[in-house]
């Protein structure tokens, strides 16, 4: 279970969401929110990180490397316009887990693997309302990613605690959930449901 911050602007209640997740047993929180400046998320990572911390759970940095390198945060997600891999490996070190986007392209997760990343994202695997205009990743290019790549792959885009066991099926090693989760009335609940879905 990967879970994804939402664009929420009110710290506390994002750390609580978080917290919550943390709770149920997420495994790794990568932390995105499109929708703050540089100070707010500077706050809001340096409060996730801790709370991480807390629960031994490594926070991912989505697409800032500054931020990233600023707060020691444990990894960076990357997407197709950022840098690659190979340099940012480079800059944050060894031990920094570095995944990447690469939607419903193969060969993109070809070239990640081969530049040094730890896993790859393929997405959207179904309708989503977080990024609506995604392109489809189909499931079988789950099946494919398996048999080619020696990485972890992640699902994500639109997947909710009824269509999950499919993404499994299909071959992810993960599955990434932003606002189904977040949303959710018991995220600590949901996020055991989506747990078990992997035991």
């Amino acid at each position: 279970m990967y879970a994804v911050t939402p664009n929420e602007l009110d710290t506390k209640l994002l750390v609580a969401k978080v917290e919550a997740a943390l709770k149920g047993g997420v495994r790794l929180i990568q932390y995105r929110n499109k929708a703050a400046g540089k100070s707010l998320l500077l706050r809001q990572a340096t409060a996730l990180l801790a709370v991480c911390r807390v629960y031994d759970v490594p926070l991912i940095i989505n697409d800032h490397l500054d931020l990233c390198a600023r707060i020691d945060a444990d990894g960076l997600h990357l997407g197709a316009a950022d840098c690659k891999p190979g340099p940012v490996r480079r800059l944050l070190g060894a031990d920094k887990i570095i995944g990447v986007s690469c939607y419903n392209r193969l060969a993109l997760a070809h070239e990640a693997e081969a530049d040094g990343a730890d896993y790859v994202a393929f997405g959207a695997c179904f309708s989503s309302d977080t990024k609506p205009n995604a392109v489809n990743a189909p499931l079988s290019l789950f099946t494919q990613a398996k048999q080619q790549l020696k990485v972890p792959v992640v699902g994500i885009g639109g997947i909710n605690i009824d269509n999950a066991a499919q993404v499994k099926a299909a071959g992810a090693d993960a599955i990434a959930v932003i606002s189904t989760l977040f949303d959710a009335k018991n995220i600590t609940t949901l996020t055991q449901q989506f747990n078990s879905i992997y035991k």
